[in-house]
């Protein structure tokens, strides 16, 4: 069978040829969508057993609690506020230290030194907590404490260094200096990465009009990082915010919400509360522990939230 000719003047109009779809293809888009589902399932499922488990301490009678609490807020207030409090004296220790150390890893250190420094940094996220917080017991404990004596003696008139100096040195304070070393790997590494990403003709541009090193980064690859740089804190602070045996083994902790940091009457974190009291608890306790993990559980799922909406505006 023939095909008749075209017409003279005839608009012919090609035909797209067919899209050719491999296995291979079709497997890693089915794997990826499934393995996209899977993560909002298991989180679905998390919380579904987290609310249910909670539903008797939330309607839980007095006495029926720990610690004679009236009820669960009562209970659970004083372990939200120990662990936002050590969190946060946690990132303000750790994010000038972190900044500072992948900057100089990025444009100070000489170029055979720099992937090392990277490879140490890298290294100490890879230390199990309980390594920290033995250390933290057996060395930093007793180191600070004629520095927290200095601190009371000198500064006991600001309402966070009043009070009775701990002489053991298991502080709120201690915890989260170890804290802060456990959070500074990660956010060196997300930060150091950001500024390796800075456009080098901006870098080079800044030095050609005379601009310091320092007002080049300042110039050119702070603004650059900004986005970066807060995925790294909020990292940093969802590392703070669920640590467990750590805080467990450095913290004297005390049912009570104080802020002063150098007394032995600390408060206690959610997780560390968690690992303490969970091998002997039991009905409606056992379910006092599971919600506080609830607790903790919306507390972090909002600061993610927090952090993807203001790195989306920094970045628009």
């Amino acid at each position: 069978m023939t095909t008749a000719p075209a017409q003279p003047g005839a608009t012919v109009t090609p035909t797209k040829p067919k899209a050719v779809v491999r296995v291979g293809d079709r497997v890693f888009s089915a794997a990826s969508v499934i393995a996209g589902g899977l993560i909002l399932f298991v989180l679905v499922l998390v919380a579904a057993f987290l609310v249910w488990q909670s539903i008797p301490a939330f309607a839980a009678k007095v006495g029926d609690l720990p610690n004679n609490a009236t009820n669960f807020w009562d209970y659970v207030g004083p372990l939200v506020f120990g662990t936002v409090w050590s969190a946060l004296i946690a990132l303000v220790i750790a994010v000038p230290l972190a900044l500072g150390i992948a900057l100089f890893i990025s444009h100070y250190a000489p170029r055979r030194l720099a992937p090392v420094l990277g490879y140490v940094i890298d290294l100490l996220a890879a230390v199990p907590s309980v390594v920290y917080g033995l250390w933290g017991i057996v060395v930093l404990a007793p180191f600070v404490k004629p520095f927290y004596a200095f601190l009371n003696e000198y500064l006991g008139w600001f309402p966070l260094f009043s009070g009775q100096v701990s002489g053991t040195g298991r502080t709120i304070l201690t915890a989260s200096i170890v804290l802060a070393v456990m959070a500074i790997p990660i956010m060196t590494a997300v930060m150091r990465e950001i500024f390796l990403q800075a456009p080098t003709l901006n870098e080079e541009a800044a030095l050609a009009l005379g601009a310091t090193r320092w007002e080049m980064i300042r110039l050119s690859v702070l603004p650059f990082a900004k986005s970066g740089i807060v995925s790294a804190i909020m990292l940093g602070l969802g590392r703070a915010l669920g640590e467990t045996m750590a805080i467990a083994l450095v913290l004297s902790v005390s049912a009570n919400v104080t802020f002063q940091m150098l007394t032995s009457q600390n408060p206690s974190t959610i997780a560390a509360n968690i690992a303490l009291q969970f091998a002997e608890a039991s009905g409606t306790a056992l379910n006092a522990l599971i919600a506080t993990g609830l607790i903790l559980f919306v507390i972090t799922l909002v600061i993610n939230m927090l952090a993807r909406y203001i790195v989306r505006t920094r970045v628009s």
